[in-house]
């Protein structure tokens, strides 16, 4: 084996990593009793190495410079690296959370964390697929795992339903992405970004009408991924229908994934189609705001107001794009970083509510939380806020950033829609919050937990309280991401 072979593993040695622990992890299901908890930390103690890892091969690799091997198939750069670990700390807290609620319910807790971490190889696949086959590879290996885990409660029919609603419909979201990706190569000749970038640039008059199919059908294959208007179909029924910590594990890091695929596909291949692009972002952005958030307003259910709320939070996050500009870009990469943030706490409030027997699902379920648990009703007031884009919280500076980011562009009709819709949000983010502290509780009984996981939800809720007032750090971080 050469040297220049060798050094093509280099900036892969987390993902392999990675895959041997998940490998392990499953080696290990077979050896332990059912109710072990010895896959759970192994499985949290190889996500910490793994996050140790991306960060030590990024700056060890050529002082971190942009690296790429496979034939510049793949790319670890600054995106890679922050998105790859903000994705693995949010798969850490998912896992954190989920632990009771596993443990108490009839699910195979082993399996369920070996297709966590399954899924996260395949996310940090995608992160730095830099290639329309390693983009097509990273995309099935992340979605895979998440069909079972939505599926994973076998004596629930609401959760079998939801695994093959989601598995069909993502299929078809799979089938439209591949679809233009063949027109791409079609027309381009390559499996690269870089070489299709440069096609694109200098033959697209001869190949419009072609690179516009593959412009149309790609799109739609990540919106479909995101859960935008028209491909969000499948969100509510698979956030309401899933085991909770399964829904937790599809709303937050998946995302960062899916905008890693499209940032890149768009902005580093298609980078000469972007009037065209822009027109069909702007269509679906506007769509995913607008039903989005009034779809929440009229929701009972806890978990179907956060699948809706999702599909209008990936909405703003297009808007960022949308400006085509350095400092769009930036902001949609903040604002996605940030909603994971957010959602993993939410979801995080929700699953430590759940006891053994009983399932948290109605906004009524909320009522009196402040007298029952006052710290968990204080994590979810700031979640609320925060999406809500209340000040100072996360939320506020990340949607300032994309309406700043479009008035630099002159596209200020979009900013008054983003104005208007935030407003509707913030009533149906206030319902939660009135219930949790001017109802009365539906019961007495306090609720309980573990101390990590009261340490964990107590770090992701300040977490948002502290990036609100001093989001620099952040914000620094994600420009580097995108200027290289």
């Amino acid at each position: 084996m050469t040297v220049d072979t060798l050094m093509n593993f280099v900036p892969i040695t987390p993902e392999l990593f990675l895959l041997v622990m998940a490998c392990t992890t499953l080696l290990l299901a077979a050896f332990v009793r059912p109710n072990s908890q010895a896959c759970y930390f192994l499985s949290q103690l190889s996500l910490i190495l793994t996050a140790v890892l991306v960060v030590h091969t990024f700056f060890v690799s050529d002082q971190g410079m942009t690296v790429t091997a496979f034939h510049d198939m793949f790319v670890f750069d600054y995106l890679a690296m922050l998105l790859k670990v903000t994705a693995i700390v949010v798969v850490f807290f998912s896992l954190l959370y989920s632990r009771s609620y596993n443990a108490d319910r009839p699910m195979s807790q082993h399996e369920y964390h070996v297709l966590a971490l399954l899924s996260t190889l395949g996310m940090m696949l995608l992160i730095s697929a830099h290639g329309l086959l390693t983009m097509y590879l990273g995309l099935e290996l992340f979605s895979l795992p998440l069909y079972a885990m939505v599926a994973m409660r076998r004596d629930s029919f609401r959760s079998v339903e939801a695994g093959m609603k989601y598995f069909v419909i993502s299929a078809v979201g799979s089938g439209l992405l591949l679809y233009g990706f063949s027109f791409l190569f079609g027309v381009t000749g390559s499996l690269t970004l870089t070489d299709i970038a440069h096609h694109i640039a200098g033959a697209y008059a001869s190949h419009d009408a072609l690179l516009l199919i593959a412009l149309v059908f790609s799109v739609a294959g990540i919106a479909f991924k995101l859960g935008v208007v028209p491909f969000q179909m499948w969100v509510p029924d698979v956030y309401d229908g899933a085991p909770t910590s399964a829904t937790l594990f599809v709303a937050a890091a998946p995302k960062l994934a899916a905008f890693a695929l499209m940032f890149r596909l768009l902005t580093h291949a298609m980078s000469a189609l972007q009037a065209e692009w822009q027109v069909l972002l702007i269509v679906i952005a506007v769509l995913s705001m607008l039903l989005g958030n009034f779809s929440a307003l009229v929701q009972t259910s806890i978990k179907r107001l956060f699948a809706y709320s999702s599909i209008a939070h990936m909405g703003y996050m297009l808007l960022g794009l949308i400006a085509g500009t350095s400092l769009g870009y930036t902001a949609a990469l903040f604002y996605v970083i940030s909603y994971a943030i957010m959602t993993a706490a939410g979801f995080g409030v929700i699953l430590l509510m759940n006891r053994q027997g009983v399932d948290i699902n109605e906004l009524d379920d909320l009522k009196g939380l402040s007298t029952r648990s006052p710290w968990l009703a204080f994590i979810m007031l700031l979640v609320m806020f925060s999406m809500a884009g209340v000040p100072p919280l996360l939320g506020f500076i990340a949607k300032v950033q994309l309406l700043e980011a479009l008035v630099q562009v002159h596209l200020i009709w979009l900013v008054v829609v983003t104005l208007l819709m935030s407003v509707v949000g913030v009533f149906y983010y206030l319902r939660i919050v009135q219930r949790m502290y001017f109802e009365e509780p539906v019961t007495e009984e306090k609720i309980h937990y573990r101390l990590d996981t009261g340490v964990g939800i107590s770090l992701n809720g300040l977490l948002m309280l502290f990036l609100g007032i001093f989001p620099d750090a952040l914000y620094v971080l994600a420009t580097h991401a995108i200027s290289g």
